[in-house]
């Protein structure tokens, strides 16, 4: 929860559109001043006070108690110019909050965390446990000294500036080790623990045995992603408050799918009680992975519980990212993040150029010319096969005509694939044409590279005769100069000679050109590759200059009436 607290008429107004905007988020505390500032400080996992910095580092000085458990503050001056990142910057959430706040109210995020004012990852940010010399480690980084990686298991982390050899080391286990001098131990979630429990089983023998065989294997409990049980125990009271405890979801399974899973150490006791001839073992297993610690039961007389732990392999992360059509402002917010995010990138060496300055330090780049595209699908897979988180790039919508297809052909279910939508050259293009496509449309590739223009051309035509809107990419190149005057003539069969068609060069680009003609006077020699050519239906008119295709017929037959 999200606490909001105020002093005055001006800063009530922000706070409370921030409130109405996250009503499920915040929480508005009322009265005086300080006795709101130190109840939603201890109520709240995060505060928003539409105060002056001072007055706010005098009100929680008194309240502080550490890094870990302070909640993270932003302050929003009175005239709402600012949100400062004051308290629990990385810990707190204090950072992104205040970028959040300030996206809503048009203020500038002020974060002054030094990984964040140089665009380094924080190792406190990764989303994982760490421990030992992070501020050591962290000054090493941005102090530009050497700094090594040592990946015990594969994990996808985002881009730091690593080296082969350091004197500073990152070392990323979920084994049960202490971080040496001058190293920071970053631990993964790699281990799935599998428990078996017999009615009333007590917490504590299932804690303990838990504990117990993860110390003995020499694993970290830190890197226990989850406990996993057959569903018959869903609701058995000693593993449910043992997950509590770990802070760990439980994951259940039916007793059928258990019972599929190959175990070392089959029993008939769960056979007969729950279904399957494993519980502990099975549950671990069912996702795959290394059996470390096998069926074991507890020390109690009789046992009353049984684990068994796996460590599944790092999955790599496969981000398959659509620029836009070239605009920095057209690029996604999503888009954007996934490339801070990944640590390798692939892509078109054109494309690389286009957000290489978004790139956090540390990033791996892959880069090819044209030509390339299913090389690089299959390097930015294998990449992420490795446990690297990856981002494949394209132009437009990465979908569309772009690089997911080829990648998916590539990728197999041993990665994590995302799909990050990008505005398309159809749709840059209507945007500046003015509404070309309000009706049904179809975007149609002319090159015949990959595709036989028999099949091209029967699908011009299907598209001519079904008096669909129809938007060809890649339209002429000096190597193919009459697929464009052959697919115009297919059109013009079903259309007349006055069918607006609208032509946009480097759609949102600063070189940016478009104009407005019809079927019959388009002069295919004035288009090339970079251009995008529309061409309406029956129903599309030009209207005051700009191309509009109506949304229903109704609406057509009401224009030509009054013609």
């Amino acid at each position: 929860m999200i606490g909001l607290i105020s002093a005055t008429a001006a800063g009530a107004a922000a706070r409370d559109r921030l409130a109405a905007a996250w009503a499920d988020r915040t929480r508005v505390y009322e009265g005086p001043v300080q006795d709101a500032v130190r109840t939603a400080f201890a109520q709240c996992e995060q505060l928003v006070c539409f105060l002056a910095t001072g007055a706010v580092v005098r009100l929680v000085a008194p309240l502080l108690s550490g890094k870990t458990e302070d909640p993270g503050v932003v302050c929003v001056d009175e005239g709402g110019r600012f949100a400062v990142s004051l308290l629990g910057g990385h810990a707190g959430g204090a950072n992104e909050l205040a970028r959040e706040v300030g996206d809503l109210l048009g203020a500038e995020p002020v974060v002054t965390t030094a990984t964040d004012a140089v665009d380094l990852a924080g190792l406190d940010t990764l989303g994982l446990p760490v421990e030992g010399d992070v501020a050591g480690v962290s000054r090493a980084l941005l102090d530009g000294e050497a700094v090594a990686l040592r990946a015990e298991v594969a994990w996808p982390l985002p881009p730091l500036p690593v080296a082969e050899e350091g004197s500073y080391t990152i070392r990323l286990t979920d084994r049960l080790v202490a971080a040496a001098e001058r190293q920071a131990v970053l631990r993964p979630p790699t281990l799935v623990v599998g428990v078996g429990a017999s009615k009333g089983a007590p917490v504590e023998e299932v804690l303990g045995l838990v504990e117990d065989a993860l110390r003995d294997a020499g694993l970290s409990v830190a890197s226990v992603a989850e406990l996993a049980t057959v569903d018959a125990k869903a609701e058995e009271a000693g593993i449910v408050e043992a997950a509590r405890r770990l802070g760990v979801p439980l994951v259940t399974y039916c007793a059928e799918e258990l019972a599929g899973v190959d175990v070392p150490n089959p029993s008939d006791a769960p056979l007969a009680a729950v279904g399957t001839p494993s519980v502990a073992e099975a549950a671990a297993l069912v996702g795959g992975g290394e059996l470390l610690v096998p069926k074991r039961k507890s020390a109690a007389s009789p046992a009353m519980a049984t684990c068994a732990v796996v460590r599944r392999p790092g999955r790599g992360r496969l981000a398959v990212v659509g620029l836009g059509p070239g605009a920095r402002d057209l690029l996604t917010p999503r888009a954007k993040a996934e490339l801070r995010r990944a640590s390798v990138l692939v892509g078109l060496d054109q494309y690389v150029d286009q957000i290489r300055d978004l790139l956090r330090p540390g990033t791996r780049i892959l880069e090819s010319g044209l030509g390339a595209e299913e090389e690089r699908a299959r390097t930015a897979v294998e990449e992420a096969r490795t446990g690297q988180a990856v981002a494949l790039i394209g132009s437009g919508d990465a979908g569309v005509y772009a690089m997911a297809s080829p990648a998916l052909a590539e990728a197999s279910d041993d990665i994590d694939v995302i799909g990050v939508p990008g505005v398309t050259a159809a749709l840059a293009a209507g945007a500046i044409l003015g509404a070309p496509l309000g009706h049904d449309h179809v975007s149609i590739s002319l090159s015949d590279l990959h595709t036989p223009w028999e099949v091209i051309e029967r699908r011009v035509r299907a598209a001519a005769e079904a008096d669909i809107v129809v938007t060809f990419y890649n339209p002429r190149s000096r190597g193919r100069d009459w697929q464009l005057p052959k697919a115009l003539g297919i059109l013009a069969e079903h259309r007349t000679p006055r069918t607006p068609v609208g032509v946009v060069r480097n759609a949102s680009r600063p070189d940016e050109s478009s104009r407005l003609t019809t079927l019959g006077a388009l002069d295919p020699a004035t288009v090339d590759m970079m251009t995008v050519v529309t061409v309406g239906n029956t129903a599309t008119r030009d209207i005051a200059g700009r191309m509009v295709t109506p949304r229903g017929y109704r609406w057509q037959s009401a224009q030509e009436g009054s013609e």
